[in-house]
């Protein structure tokens, strides 16, 4: 089964995915060679089928620069949207005046539908980054304004954002990809001790997302996944867990739709309503969304 959506009852909701229109908004990460799948533009008429097929009745958009101009567009995107119900965009942490630049934001066009901040913290060389008090300042004045903080770290990382979810706990937290787990890695023990330890602090949820880019191998199998899945699974539980896409990043390894059969089998030993928890309503929550 691809998806858990049955007629009367909510649809799944996508909580990771990506849009980009490059001529507008430069994606100077994307390696033309390394990455020629996804050195394209992504725009909502793309992944409406695919979402569709899926029993994706609602998703949130992640931004993918640090430019607060194109979270003003994305949330224009969302205006004009019946799928994208949320918007997790970018503000400078470090500037002294957050949440006034989070007001202008919800002062756009589709300014309701903003409902987390993100900064690519993974590209940050600073082993301290998110123990400073300039960016700690910003990411408490994100949940003060009844905002989620996405956390997008690698592996080494998660100690950090573990400090910072339990320094600030009135923040609510979303781990990206699982913190990038080193699948197929001995690093993968670490991992899994950094997750559960991350995991303690009640503040946090995380994405099933972002998994097939990490592993090494090609091709890769659901086997090479599962080490993840299930020690989130185990320290995270199924009401702090939620599916993402990472649309259209995952076509450097997979297809939306495999991905979403792929998570689908991995789940399927859990109850109805722990698989719903996954498929919609952790997000929901998390992201305070209204998803029909």
């Amino acid at each position: 089964m691809t998806g858990e959506q049955v007629p009367g009852r909510p649809g799944i909701v996508d909580a990771h995915h990506h849009l980009w229109v490059r001529a507008r908004h430069p994606q100077p990460w994307i390696d033309p060679v390394a990455m020629a799948a996804i050195d394209a533009d992504f725009e909502p008429v793309d992944l409406a089928p695919l979402a569709r097929t899926a029993g994706v009745t609602g998703t949130v958009v992640v931004q993918s620069i640090a430019s607060e101009a194109e979270t003003v567009d994305l949330l224009g995107v969302a205006a004009d949207s019946t799928l994208v119900r949320g918007v997790v965009g970018w503000v400078d942490l470090t500037a002294d005046d957050v949440a006034d630049r989070i007001d202008r934001l919800r002062a756009a066009r589709g300014g309701d539908r903003l409902v987390g901040i993100r900064h690519l913290v993974q590209g940050e060389t600073d082993p301290a980054y998110l123990d400073r008090p300039d960016v700690r300042a910003g990411i408490a004045a994100v949940g003060a304004a009844g905002l989620a903080f996405d956390l997008l770290v690698r592996q080494h990382q998660l100690p950090m954002a573990t400090r910072l979810a339990r320094d600030l706990p009135e923040v609510r937290f979303v781990l990206d990809h699982l913190g990038k787990p080193a699948l197929g890695r001995p690093e993968l023990a670490d991992w899994t001790r950094d997750l559960r330890a991350l995991a303690t602090s009640p503040n946090t949820t995380a994405k099933l997302s972002g998994l097939v880019t990490e592993v090494r191998r090609s091709p890769w199998t659901p086997e090479d996944l599962r080490p993840a899945v299930d020690n989130a699974l185990h320290v995270f539980g199924p009401d702090r867990l939620m599916f993402g896409s990472d649309w259209p990043v995952c076509l450097l390894a997979t297809s939306y739709q495999r991905w979403v059969e792929v998570l689908a089998e991995s789940l399927g030993d859990l109850g109805a309503a722990d698989r719903a928890l996954i498929w919609a309503h952790t997000a929901r929550r998390a992201y305070r969304l209204e998803v029909p």
